[in-house]
């Protein structure tokens, strides 16, 4: 059985799986085979009769690890393993305090909250003490509490530094108290009262000390300041115990959560470590995406180091395409992944990274337009983002206050003290009328029609600030006079959320300029307006519709269609942190401009950037056989069009791994040279014949938006194929009137006909 356990593994794998009983660090590379090492582990234990399956603790960060591990020890071992103390941090907790509730001084049933259980009790709370909720928001005092028992603080361990987090303070030990009262406890306090316990009770803490000759712990580069502690207590630092901890410092990301990834030195230290075994064969990319993350991570100067190598072969160089703006990249983007789809590689192993969320909306963009299925993992597309679906309900409410949906979606929201009854008041006066929720706020009285009679007066005043605006200046005047803005500032994990609604601003922008209304259209609802300048004709329904109504449908269009269904084959779109412990056969990492990626919070302190570089590392070891990395020259953020350097990490990789699809330009702190955006402005040409070489995959970015015609001149003939940006593929039914009123019946093979105004549509005959 020994032999059968030790077949397969290389000399590095061997040495770790075969060690002695001893304390021992093991760097693991990105796939290098880190699971196989501990499960095996376990096993050559079990199996050398060096400990009893009650002797061994291993540790991991997911219940999808755990599960794994286990699975294959299940595999490995001819009996049950389901009894093992394999789990997480707060599974292995949990076990622990089932069997020691009452000197943890629990209740023998209690009970777990989840996060949205954990932010209602705090709610509960802060409502029962008076408290403006408006000041004291429920989802951030979770997290103040949350963040305070990490750091194994209790509320007298705080010393307040203001009157606001003196207030935290006491919300802190209410919510400790209601929380005892009811015999529940939330994530952080399974880990802190664990914690505890273990700390002073003497005999509890020899027991299992003695209990446990071999702990292991799975990404120890993630542990926070709490989960050190606590492995201290289980396995006592320089003591007969065996602890191995397996870690890649070059793939620590998560500071933001509290991750500290000195706990690897210090580890080091603390279990006078011996063996520091690195595992350095990759089986999973080939040597040119290796090179280049052994490059760029070698610019880290606080790092254990490794460096990964595979017998695979160098494989495809990385492609580097530089696009004249975002549009362009996605573009470029969509073409590439069509080439590799038509190839034979699934969709399903073609990754899109980036790093923020907000860089998402160019992209799925593209996808949607060309009706290529796409699944936004961990996380939401755009336009179904909770943010974006709040702005979009007071932007609704601009163009038709009798959408009882979007009222109700917002009317307390930012909170405005109007709860569920003064609702549901409101709903039983609209049903008696037979009149809309905003038609009915007058006949609602006392402090709930006051509140509802305010929520109307907002978006009234909205309503005439935004008279007269652009669609970039109503989406802005409505995140703002709204209270979203000012609401997800107070919010300690708001800045992505703002992120996002900047990126809506983008995207009216984009819009306008896209579908030709021109980007000082007039957007206001059309019965203000009436028919004129800036108003797009939308001749299937004879309705004259406005730039902010046409928005409002695209929007809607965007979410409600081409959603990856489970099992469809469909583009992965993700973060690089929502990445990490992925892998695909083709990964496209986007965005790879200066203050973008590495983002420009991160440049405030060297921590920052060196954290940047590893989630850059992270990002290019997903990749199996090919690796793609864009940029843009130009790029839309909040409304405005911005120029981007270059990002260092590009100028960190080796040469003699990269292909250039674009000519390269000026590096980091170079500006860029001969942006694309000015061969058109030099009059005659398209970019790609000024800049781009033959060889090139990147297609031609189509010139500006033209002007409005006066005249028919669209050539187009009935019959004929045609592509639209938003519709796609269809074929001209016919074709009606002359110059600005001429018009087309075409019929779209996934929208239907649509009759289009040929002076507003943008038509490229196929």
């Amino acid at each position: 059985m020994n032999s059968t356990l030790l077949d397969h593994l290389n000399p590095e794998q061997l040495a770790a799986v075969t060690l002695g009983d001893e304390s021992a660090l093991i760097l693991a590379g990105a796939g290098s085979g880190k699971t196989r090492v501990l499960t095996t582990r376990i096993a050559w234990l079990l199996s050398q009769g060096r400990v009893g399956p009650g002797g061994v603790m291993a540790v991991t960060f997911t219940n999808k690890a755990a599960k794994e591990m286990l699975t294959r020890l299940a595999a490995m071992l001819p009996y049950n393993v389901r009894g093992m103390w394999i789990g997480t941090f707060h599974g292995l907790c949990h076990r622990f305090l089932r069997s020691h509730w009452k000197a943890a001084g629990l209740p023998q049933g209690f009970q777990i909250l989840d996060v949205s259980d954990s932010v209602a009790a705090v709610k509960r709370v802060i409502k029962a003490m008076n408290l403006d909720e408006e000041r004291y928001v429920p989802k951030a005092v979770a997290h103040f509490i949350a963040h305070a028992k990490e750091r194994a603080e209790r509320p007298g361990d705080i010393d307040p530094r203001d009157a606001q987090e003196r207030v935290l303070v006491e919300i802190y030990a209410a919510y400790e108290a209601q929380c005892q009262r009811e015999g529940v406890v939330d994530f952080a306090e399974l880990m802190l009262r664990t914690y505890e316990l273990m700390r002073d009770d003497a005999a509890l803490r020899s027991h299992y000390q003695q209990r446990f000759r071999h702990v292991l712990v799975d990404e120890f580069q993630d542990t926070n300041t709490l989960q050190y502690a606590w492995l201290k207590l289980f396995a006592a630092p320089r003591s007969s115990q065996a602890v191995m901890a397996v870690g890649d410092d070059d793939q620590s990301i998560y500071a933001f959560r509290g991750a500290v990834v000195a706990n690897m030195h210090a580890f080091e230290r603390d279990y006078g470590v011996r063996q520091l075994i690195k595992l350095e064969e990759n089986y999973r990319s080939c040597g040119h995406i290796l090179d280049a993350a052994n490059h760029l991570i070698g610019h880290n100067e606080r790092r254990l180091g490794k460096t990964l190598r595979t017998a695979a072969g160098q494989g495809e160089m990385l492609r580097v395409f530089e696009a004249p703006s975002d549009f362009e990249e996605a573009r470029w983007v969509l073409e590439e992944a069509h080439a590799q789809h038509r190839a034979g590689t699934p969709r399903a192993q073609l990754a899109v990274l980036y790093r923020s969320n907000a860089q998402s909306r160019v992209i799925e963009s593209a996808l949607f337009n060309a009706g290529v299925p796409y699944r936004v993992y961990g996380g939401l597309r755009f336009f179904e983002r909770a943010e974006i679906k709040h702005a979009l309900a007071y932007l609704r409410l601009l163009e038709n206050p009798n959408d009882d949906t979007s009222f109700l979606r917002v009317v307390n929201f930012p909170a405005r003290a109007i709860g569920a009854r003064s609702v549901e008041a409101l709903q039983d006066a609209a049903r008696a009328s037979g009149r809309s929720l905003w038609q009915s706020v007058s006949a609602v009285t006392g402090r709930a029609g006051a509140a509802l009679a305010g929520f109307v007066k907002l978006v009234e005043d909205l309503r005439a600030a935004t008279e007269g605006q652009t669609l970039k200046q109503i989406v802005e005047c409505v995140v703002e006079g709204s209270g979203l803005a000012a609401h997800y500032r107070s919010d300690k994990d708001g800045s992505e959320r703002l992120e996002n609604l900047d990126e809506l601003i983008t995207a009216a922008e984009s819009f306008v300029t896209q579908e030709g209304f021109g980007r000082d259209a007039v957007a206001l609802p059309v019965d203000e307006l009436g028919p004129g300048p800036g108003l797009t004709p939308d001749l299937e329904t004879g309705e004259i519709m406005s730039p902010l109504a046409a928005f409002l449908t695209h929007a809607s269009l965007e979410a409600g269609e081409h959603q990856a269904q489970a099992g469809q084959d469909a583009v992965q779109l993700m973060t690089i942190h929502a990445a990490k412990g992925l892998e695909f056969d083709v990964v496209f990492l986007t965005g790879l401009e200066e203050g973008l990626f590495p983002n420009d919070r991160a440049l405030e302190d060297h921590d920052g950037l060196e954290e940047e570089r590893r989630l850059m590392y992270v990002a290019i070891t997903r990749a199996r056989k090919q690796l793609m990395l864009s940029l843009a020259q130009t790029r839309m953020l909040h409304g405005q069009t911005r120029y981007h350097l270059r990002s260092r990490f590009l100028d960190e990789l080796p040469e003699a791994s990269l292909k250039w699809l674009s000519p390269k330009q000026g590096g980091f702190g170079s500006g860029f040279q001969q942006p694309y955006a000015s061969a058109w402005q030099r009059g005659g040409g398209s970019a790609r014949a000024a800049q781009q070489p033959a060889w090139s995959h990147a297609a031609p970015p189509p010139p500006p938006p033209p002007p409005r015609k006066t005249e028919h001149d669209s050539g187009l003939r009935v019959g004929q194929a045609v592509f639209h940006n938003k519709f796609g593929e269809g074929a001209v039914l016919a074709i009606e009137g002359q110059g600005a009123d001429a018009r087309a019946h075409i019929q779209f093979g996934r929208h239907g006909s649509k009759w289009l105004a040929l002076a507003v549509a943008k038509l490229t005959p196929i």
